[in-house]
């Protein structure tokens, strides 16, 4: 084994504390958005969509929140086995699919609050998770 195949080896992140570290702030993040969502509609956003349409129920945010969460650890895990800097690489893929993920909810219908809170809901998740799992893949 060469020495930069082994100094690259030997500063791999620890992928259990990645996934542990990932796990929870998905949690972290499904609670908060949820909770975020609660006081949207107790505040008068309807969430239906499209405009008139079928509301979006509260409890479908930590769903959502949580299953792309871990898709983002799942990637964080795959960024970690086979990159030299997983943490940056885990930055620039998830501040994409951030931005990617702010187009839907102004083209799924509904009204200008629902709109705004969908993509601040959207923003909060990724703060939440994004940071936290970065640091995790940084190596020790």
């Amino acid at each position: 084994m060469s020495g930069a195949t082994e100094a690259r080896i030997g500063t791999r992140p620890r992928l259990g504390r990645v996934t542990v570290t990932g796990v929870g702030a998905a949690v972290v993040a499904a609670a908060v958005t949820t909770a975020c969502a609660a006081l949207a509609k107790a505040a008068g956003v309807d969430f239906e969509v499209p405009d008139g349409g079928e509301a979006i129920p509260v409890g479908g945010f930590a769903t959502v929140t949580g299953f792309f969460s871990l898709v983002g650890v799942a990637v964080a895990l795959a960024l970690g086995r086979r990159s030299a800097r997983p943490a940056q690489r885990f930055l620039q893929v998830t501040l994409a699919l951030t931005t990617a993920s702010l187009v839907p909810p102004f083209l799924a219908g509904g009204n200008a609050a629902t709109t705004a809170t969908l993509v601040g809901l959207h923003l909060v998740a990724a703060a939440v998770v994004i940071p936290v799992v970065a640091r995790a893949l940084r190596t020790p």
